[in-house]
């Protein structure tokens, strides 16, 4: 009997997250159930680094806990991986290093609360409104850069999550003019942006980071927002 005890008091004290894994990653096992994959699985190349899993991000906090995986749907997958092998074919010593991939709303909401002195119009150049689901959370839009093979991103001329003009591929050529943006930092965009639409996604106007594989509109008939 108080061996039994004994290992019922010792149970008791280990965290849920060492007996059930799967409840450290509720992000995860919400993205797998919805049928969405790990990048790495179909291309193994492609780096990942997911930001908003450390402390390096404008939240300056940890959103995903211990999600080290970037998931998307198959489709989107496949299209990362088109661009990977684009991006190899035309410079075999550089990477796709992917910083954010399917986001769950949950998590959407802390990236908009984040921001509480932003006007919501001004807010959402930055973040989705969780209420309107931003395309990551249909596991359809990735965030990313271009590395050397052991991960050293390229200089892009601001840091990922940048929050101004200097991060917008459409001030590109007056920021170059201006002095702000040097040639080679927009080269290195363009190696990004060329193989990103290879691959057949979509840059946005605000981050040189941010592709959709598909519209919003069209991701919401076709699949079901990450909750």
């Amino acid at each position: 009997m108080r061996k039994i005890v004994f290992c019922i008091i010792a149970l008791s004290l280990v965290p849920a997250f060492a007996l059930f894994p799967a409840l450290a990653q509720p992000f995860e096992a919400a993205m797998i159930k919805q049928g969405l994959v790990d990048v790495q699985t179909i291309d193994p190349t492609i780096l990942v680094e997911l930001k908003y899993s450390t402390t390096d991000n404008f939240v300056g906090k940890d959103v995903y806990g211990d999600l080290t995986r970037a998931y998307m749907q198959p489709m989107a997958a496949r299209k990362l991986a088109m661009a990977s092998k684009y991006l190899q074919a035309h410079h075999p010593n550089l990477r796709l290093l992917v910083y954010d991939a399917a986001r769950p709303r949950s998590a959407q909401w802390n990236l908009w609360n984040a921001l509480p002195d932003l006007p919501e119009r001004e807010r959402r150049k930055y973040v989705a409104d969780p209420r309107q689901g931003s395309i990551h959370n249909y596991g359809c839009a990735v965030d990313l850069t271009v590395a050397t093979a052991d991960g050293k991103p390229l200089d892009m001329g601001t840091k990922y999550d940048f929050f101004g003009e200097l991060a917008y591929p459409s001030r590109e050529a007056s920021l170059l003019k201006s002095g702000k943006l040097t040639q080679k930092q927009l080269d290195n965009r363009l190696i990004l942006r060329t193989a990103m639409r290879q691959g057949g996604f979509t840059p946005i106007e605000y981050e040189w980071w941010h592709f959709n594989a598909l519209s919003r509109e069209k991701a919401k008939m076709v699949f079901r927002i990450v909750d």
